[in-house]
């Protein structure tokens, strides 16, 4: 029997983390705390629930944002990454490495969910480099973030030619 690893981390690198065992819990907390706490319509959470969560690099700040729970982020880059509550840890589903890996299967707060976010798939899409005509610097991005991958050391050591 095989035991499934995912791995991810905050954008900057400081924080990195592992989760060993299975992850079947991912969901989508509408709720306004949840709201806030992403910046965004919603939070993609995943719970580690009967898996082992180990922080490999970094250690998380943490705001406590009602009577029982515990919200972890990146002090570095501002990252959210934990939902931590009395009845377990949720992890940022996009702060995985292959947030793919973990559709969500239930919604959880929808007294809360915003009127037009069941119908974000019908807005028109366009990859990024189409945008060049009015924002050229799209064009010559260099991401400064940290890869999908663990590393030895972050940030890279810059080679002294």
């Amino acid at each position: 029997m095989t035991t499934s690893t995912y791995t991810g981390g905050c954008q900057c690198g400081a924080i990195r983390f592992r989760v060993r065992g299975e992850l079947k819990d991912a969901s989508i907390c509408h709720c306004r705390m949840c709201q806030k706490a992403f910046g965004a319509y919603y939070a993609p959470l995943v719970s580690t629930r009967g898996a082992a969560l180990t922080w490999t690099r970094g250690e998380r700040k943490k705001f406590r944002s009602s009577n029982f729970v515990e919200r972890g982020f990146c002090g570095d880059c501002g990252t959210p990454l934990t939902y931590e509550a009395p009845d377990g840890v949720a992890v940022a589903a996009g702060a995985f490495d292959d947030p793919s890996l973990l559709p969500p299967v239930v919604q959880f707060g929808v007294e809360g969910k915003i009127d037009f976010v069941d119908g974000l798939h019908l807005l028109p899409g366009h990859r990024t480099e189409e945008d060049a005509e009015q924002a050229p610097f799209v064009l010559e991005i260099v991401s400064y973030q940290h890869p999908d991958h663990d590393t030895q050391t972050w940030p890279q050591e810059k080679s002294h030619d």
